[in-house]
């Protein structure tokens, strides 16, 4: 037909793979990105600091990222989660690989903490995680191929007096990742938990634990040696990683010890020399 002639034919853009970090900014999680950047992985970074994201996708496409994409938001907030996952909806991106980072502790006797930090605290390390892998899992299972990273914590394995609520956050995290693991057994689909010890980040700062025994007298290791283990036991899909040989062997020993005890070491780990200073406002999340 002569209108046949004039007639163009529109294709959609092709869909790329893509790994999702949030947090991806600074500290593990950016040291986490720089893994996948390495191996020309496309990547989509968040955190909640413009700058420090423009910073950290400069240097990851330095390192061979085949593309980076930086999401600013701030993840205790649901309407932002809702924003990025619009967001990313609306690319043609799809996240065969996401990196639960983004996360921050607080310090001091539960009955001095301020409600809305404590709050703040769930949403970004709890709800925000549960909320992103239930959002993005669906597709991953019906391609039957995908990998998830949850961070959690050697806090993880026990109470923490003095950082209560975030030592509960770590372990809702290990717990729903285990869970989810084996309900996933078999799909092609696997969840890796990353529980680090103390490492050199701004974590301590932020929490203001700096000062206590845990991070004074315990090995502190490196973000980029936590990220390697994480990374790579990603990779091959195991359930749990905890670098270190002496975080592993604290882990055992605090499952094996009577639970009464454990504790009681952990408020004396957990305890300042002095009052930890007041907070900073807001806590940061990547």
């Amino acid at each position: 037909m002569p209108g046949d002639y004039w007639r163009v034919t529109i294709s959609p853009p092709a869909r790329r793979a893509a790994a999702l970090v949030t947090g991806g900014s600074s500290g593990i999680g950016l040291a986490l990105a720089r893994c996948l950047a390495r191996d020309r992985h496309e990547l989509v970074i968040v955190a909640r600091r413009e700058p420090a994201l423009a910073a950290a996708a400069a240097e990851l496409r330095d390192l061979g990222a085949a593309g980076v994409t930086t999401i600013p938001a701030d993840l205790s907030r649901r309407e932002e989660i809702q924003r990025l996952l619009a967001t990313l909806h609306a690319s043609a991106l799809d996240i065969t690989m996401l990196v639960n980072n983004a996360g921050f502790g607080i310090s001091g006797p539960f009955a001095d903490a301020r409600l809305d930090q404590a709050l703040e605290l769930i949403d970004t390390n709890v709800t925000a995680l549960t909320h992103l892998t239930r959002a993005l899992l669906p597709p991953m299972c019906r391609l039957g191929a995908g990998r998830i990273l949850n961070v959690a914590s050697t806090a993880a394995f026990q109470p923490g007096p003095f950082m209560a609520v975030y030592y509960a956050s770590k372990a809702y995290v290990l717990s729903f990742s285990e869970a989810i693991a084996e309900e996933l057994r078999g799909t092609g689909v696997t969840v890796t938990t990353l529980c680090p010890g103390p490492t050199a980040t701004g974590f301590a700062a932020r929490a203001a634990v700096g000062e206590s025994r845990l991070f004074r007298r315990g090995v502190v290791l490196s973000a980029a040696q936590v990220a390697e283990a994480g990374y790579h036991g990603m990779l091959k899909g195991e359930r749990l990683v905890v670098p270190g040989a002496g975080n592993r062997l604290i882990t055992q020993a605090g499952r094996l010890a009577p639970r009464g005890l454990v504790t009681r070491v952990m408020r004396r780990l957990n305890e300042h020399r002095s009052p930890p200073p007041s907070p900073p406002e807001p806590p940061a999340t990547g």
